[in-house]
Formats: C-alpha cells, sequence, structure tokens
C-alpha cells in the first residue's frame, strides 16, 4: 500500500492511473477512517469529479469495539462502491437502538438492502445482524438480489437470542446457486429458516452457535436438510460448554444428535482443543461432543492447542521439562487415532500458528518438544500424518533440529 501512495505522488497523471489500485482493497479499521473515506466520496460527488468509490472491489471493516464506524458513513461508502465484489463487516458498525432518533435511511435493514445493487457482482459477503429481529426476515430480499455469484456467506450477530424455539413467522425462500461456504455464529431460530434455503453447492459448513441451539430443531432441520452435501464440518463450541450448558441448565438427558447420519459424506472435521473429559466413558474423548465417530472422515484440524498448552503448562509450572502436564491433551489427540471410531483417517493439523511457533522457535521448551514427539510417535503407529498449520509435515528431523537431541 505505501508503495502505491508513493507512487500516485509522482505527479496527476500518475495520481489518475494509480486511483483504481489505490482504493482497489480498502480494509477499514477505525472510524476515523470510515469517515474520512466517505467524505472523500462525497466531495467528488458535489464536485463533479469521477468517483473513486467505482473502484473498490473488496471492502474490510473490523474494528475495536470503542471505535466503530457511524452507520451514516458506511450508507455513504456502499452508495458510492457499486461494483463491491467481497463485503465483510466484522461487528465493525455502531448502530442505535433508538430508533426514534435514528436515521431510517441507515438502519440496518437499509444498510443490508444497500448491497442489493443491479447486476450485484458480490462473490463473498459478511454480515453482522446489529437488529434484534433475526437475519432472514430481513436480509432474505437482500439475498435475491446478490445470489446469483454469491460464493461465501458469513452471517454473525451482535445479542443473543431470548428464545431458541423455531420462528412463527415465514421468511422467503432463499436461492443460493454457487454457494459453497457458509459460516453461522448465529441462534437456533436462524438455523430453521435457513433450513428451507437452496443451496445445491453447498460444501463447507462453520458453525458457532450464540445459543447452544446444538439440542434444538432448528439444527436438526439445517442439518437434515443441506448435512448430505457437506464434506467439511467446522464446529466452534467448547465441548465442555455444551456439556455443561445442558448439564447446569436442562435436567433432562442431553438429546442424541446424529450428526455423522446427517453428513455422511463428511471429509474434514475441525474442532477446538479444549474437549474434556467424557464422565461417562474415561477412557474416551471425542475430539467433539456432537462427533464421537465418522466411517468416512479423513481430517481432522484442531484449533487452540496453543492455548490449551499454555493454561496446562500454568497449572503445573514446576519443572519446565517435564511434560506431564500435557499428558490430559497428548491422550485426547491419541484417542482421534482409534481406528473403531475413524476408520479413514489419515491427516491430523495443528491449526494454530501460535501453537508451530512454540514447536519450531530458537529456544522452545523441552516439554512442549516432548509432548509433539509423543504425539508424532502415535500418529507413526497409526499411519496418520501430523501437520502443521501449514499443512506441512510434522516430522521428528524437525523437533531434533529444534532442539530435542533425543526423541
Amino acid at each position: 500500500m505505501r508503495v502505491k501512495r508513493d507512487l500516485s505522488l509522482v505527479s496527476k497523471a500518475w495520481n489518475k492511473h494509480m486511483q483504481e489500485f489505490l482504493y482497489e482493497f480498502v480494509w477499514i479499521s477505525r472510524a476515523s477512517q470510515a469517515k474520512a473515506l466517505a467524505l472523500t466520496l462525497l466531495t467528488q460527488f458535489i464536485e463533479r469529479k469521477p468517483s473513486s468509490g467505482r473502484w473498490i472491489r473488496r471492502l474490510h471493516m473490523e474494528t475495536p469495539a470503542l471505535k466503530r464506524c457511524a452507520t451514516d458513513d458506511i450508507r455513504t461508502i456502499l452508495d458510492y462502491a457499486p461494483h463491491l465484489v467481497i463485503y465483510s463487516d466484522h461487528h465493525a458498525v455502531r448502530c442505535t437502538r433508538y430508533q426514534e432518533f435514528s436515521d431510517v435511511r441507515c438502519s440496518p435493514e437499509q444498510l443490508v438492502s444497500a448491497l442489493a445493487v443491479p447486476n450485484s457482482k458480490l462473490r463473498r459477503l459478511s454480515l453482522t445482524n446489529y437488529s434484534d429481529v433475526p437475519f432472514p426476515y430481513h436480509m432474505s430480499p437482500m439475498l435475491k438480489q446478490t445470489a446469483r455469484n454469491l460464493e461465501y456467506l458469513e452471517l454473525s450477530s451482535t445479542s443473543i437470542p431470548l428464545s431458541s424455539r423455531a420462528p412463527a413467522r415465514t421468511s422467503p425462500i432463499v436461492s443460493l446457486p454457487v454457494l459453497q461456504s457458509l459460516k453461522l455464529t448465529l441462534d437456533n431460530t436462524t438455523f430453521a429458516v435457513l433450513a428451507s434455503w437452496k443451496m445445491p453447492s453447498l460444501r463447507n459448513v462453520s458453525v458457532v452457535s450464540s445459543d447452544f441451539g446444538y439440542a434444538g430443531q432448528g439444527f436438526a432441520n439445517f442439518f437434515e436438510a443441506h448435512g448430505s452435501k457437506i464434506e467439511q464440518l467446522e464446529l466452534g463450541h467448547s465441548s465442555s460448554l455444551i456439556v455443561e450448558h445442558n448439564l447446569s441448565l436442562n435436567p433432562r438427558p442431553i438429546q442424541h444428535i446424529p450428526l455423522a447420519d446427517w453428513c455422511p459424506n463428511l471429509k474434514e472435521f475441525i474442532c477446538s482443543a479444549d474437549a474434556e473429559w467424557n464422565w461417562r466413558n474415561p477412557d474416551w474423548i471425542a475430539p467433539h461432543v456432537l462427533l464421537p465417530a465418522h466411517p468416512r472422515l479423513h481430517f481432522i484440524g484442531i484449533r487452540d492447542i496453543d492455548k490449551r498448552l499454555v493454561d496446562d503448562a500454568a497449572a503445573f509450572p514446576a519443572d519446565p521439562e517435564d511434560d506431564a502436564p500435557f499428558f490430559p491433551l497428548l491422550e485426547q489427540i491419541s484417542s482421534l487415532l482409534f481406528n473403531d471410531a475413524f476408520p479413514c483417517l489419515r491427516y491430523i493439523r495443528d491449526l494454530s500458528p501460535s501453537s508451530h511457533t512454540m514447536r519450531s522457535d530458537r529456544r522452545p521448551q523441552v516439554r512442549i518438544l516432548k509432548f509433539w514427539a509423543n504425539v508424532l510417535a502415535r500418529c507413526g503407529q497409526r499411519q496418520v500424518w501430523l501437520e502443521d498449520y501449514r499443512g506441512v509435515n510434522i516430522t521428528v528431523r524437525d523437533l531434533k533440529r529444534a532442539g530435542l537431541v533425543t526423541v
């Protein structure tokens, strides 16, 4: 970006030719940047100059909670950027809940509708719902306008719903013919509505349920409708949180969720490293409480291993060379290697870049290397490849090179 800016300052002619490259990808990280861009676009309109917004193809908004963008600035940017291909809003807009003081043009519903331009070329869309009304009720009309080229859709919400029951209202059925990836950080109500949407090309689904709606009817309806198409699934909630939630708030027996039956063609599964011991069967620790086994799964990715290692080491800080604190995590990863649970498993991948740094740093801890040496040995016994976050194999030579002399 600095090179582009320097080239645009060479002369007026160079500045004119560099506009397309300067505005092609806009990343907004604080409110002042959104206001400056909106002011630039408005000034160009008032002075009847060609709008720089016509060059914007990617708009990414990700700000701290106290530096969120004003709704009128974002609406102005969207009005002057008709050729967006990628739009990402990660909780970056400051929306008020007091409708009597807000501009109707800048309401959450109108911000979403601003993306529904004729001949839309949107391919990737990440939206945050700032309204208490579930997403589909004000978003479905917009998606009908932008559905033709949409390949990636991410939906999240800023508030936790008060109810997990299925929606009583009806929502238009949306057809997304080329959508391949869907990421949901939503509630059970929205799952129930999405179950009726037509997504014939859907292959990848990432789920973080904001209301622990895994056992809800909406979750079941969604996977019964679309599960047979899914090849990669990520469940973002901690297994321990789900169990604690069911045990503390739901005295009834935990509902059996046949996720393996709903997703028979699942090949890749991504989970977190914070799965806890199963108190019903202490010899078995599933990667996720909802997927204890699958006959066709050949890849399991694990997030947050770095956090788990740091937390376990902090609980037993006595000997920096003793890898005993990592024994539970070692057993959990070893549980993935059970042939009866995952007979087709071939790859286990550490998806944490920080974990890779801890393992390959100039002076890695001895107990970290011992832990990975044990994991690697057990993977070798089952003939499963152990990979880092880049998809590169972790080998004994790598661990020796990092500082471990005897493995």
